[in-house]
């Protein structure tokens, strides 16, 4: 049995240092006249931090760095350079060119810590996993919405203040994971690199099921999250609201963190698959009825229906993140959990840059509905994994 601190020290560690994703995005009109940034900046910028983050994992899983060394110390360094390149965005010289760069590098070293926090929980909690990682994808959300809050504590002229106290907090959570958390009793340390472990899992039909239900949540998540803000700055200008743009946005993309952890005590009584699928499903009801009701909705029964939707979009991603390291070799369950990050999040910047495209021709309220391709998609992999199991079991 695991000592009682190490979940909870995963938890705050992996809260502090996710709050590194979208710390620009809250104070992006800060931002933008500081260095005169263009309209399309919260796209460039939000999509750069991804793409370093899938050339990041691609060099983690291609490397086996979580599998061939202690990833306690691999989220450490990863923690304290991530938190270097957020300070980097203080230098007054910046261009737009020199911020992508940093975000990018921002994203490189997010891959030593995410999927790394994912692969240390699996490495101690072989059982109930579901639980653990629906409470690490939680502090995951609460990270990623927790610049939004702070940006609402904040005043304008003090956005430093911002970088500082994210760059702070992923620092400390780093020397949390290093010195409280050794490596677990289920870790398969991988002796050399094996490149080839890129592909060899994904001849397992239960790791290519659980992985196609991951690509089709991330199509929706990173998109629905980047552009919150900018749909519900829309709608307070239209219709007024009784609360802050960034503090409505915290709330909208902190809720899902609620969901994370229902959804995890859920997959101990009806397993992970019927979880992510359920809010697979809910997630695209709502961005097909997003086109329809946030166009003649008042403010307040828009903002009730974007806290359902918070939840649904990201219930799902502790429990198939579950399915995949239950899935994969223990001697790859590091290098699976990066490979499916890896292409999961190539995907959102597909999906963030069509939005992006989408806003110059379309109302935001309308921009959503592309996004229930993802769900759909995702559904269907499930849906193919589980007939594969059963025709399995047939004699």
């Amino acid at each position: 049995m695991p000592p009682r601190h190490l979940l909870p020290t995963i938890i705050i560690a992996q809260f502090a240092c996710t709050s590194l994703w979208f710390a620009p995005n809250a104070i992006l009109p800060a931002l933008a006249g500081a260095y005169d940034l263009p309209a399309g900046a919260l796209s460039y910028l939000t999509s750069a931090v991804q793409f370093g983050f899938v050339l990041g994992t691609l060099v983690f899983a291609v490397l086996t760095l979580a599998d061939r060394f202690s990833p306690s110390k691999v989220f450490f360094c990863c923690a304290l350079l991530g938190a270097g390149a957020t300070l980097g965005l203080l230098w007054n010289g910046h261009t737009l060119t020199s911020l992508v760069a940093l975000r990018a590098a921002v994203g490189f070293f997010l891959a030593g810590i995410y999927p790394v926090g994912m692969k240390i929980a699996a490495d101690y909690y072989k059982e109930g996993l579901g639980l653990s990682l629906g409470y690490l994808v939680g502090a995951l959300v609460l990270g990623t919405a927790f610049p939004h809050l702070l940006r609402d504590l904040i005043p304008g002229d003090a956005w430093p203040t911002v970088l500082w106290t994210i760059a702070a907090l992923a620092v400390a959570g780093g020397v949390m994971m290093w010195l409280l958390v050794p490596d677990g009793p289920h870790r398969r340390p991988a002796s050399s690199v094996d490149a080839s472990a890129f592909f060899s899992v994904f001849r397992k039909p239960d790791f290519r099921a659980a992985a196609l239900g991951y690509f089709g949540h991330m199509w929706e998540l990173y998109a629905f999250w980047t552009f919150v803000p900018v749909l519900l700055a829309f709608l307070t200008e239209k219709n007024g609201f009784f609360l802050s743009v960034p503090l409505a946005s915290f709330t909208v993309i902190a809720v899902g963190g609620v969901g994370c952890v229902v959804g995890g005590y859920a997959s101990r009584r009806v397993g992970p698959r019927k979880v992510a699928s359920v809010a697979l499903a809910v997630s695209g009801v709502c961005c097909l009825a997003s086109y329809f009701l946030l166009d003649w909705l008042p403010a307040e029964a828009a903002f009730f229906f974007l806290l359902i939707w918070g939840i649904a979009v990201v219930t799902d991603s502790p429990q198939l993140s579950t399915m995949v390291a239950g899935s994969a070799p223990a001697e790859q369950k590091g290098t699976a959990l990066t490979i499916v990050n890896c292409l999961g999040f190539a995907i959102t910047i597909v999906s963030i840059e069509l939005l992006s495209w989408l806003l110059g021709w379309v109302s935001p309220v309308h921009i959503f509905l592309v996004l229930g391709v993802g769900p759909a998609l995702g559904l269907l992999g499930l849906a193919t994994g589980r007939r594969t199991a059963q025709q399995q079991l047939l004699p």
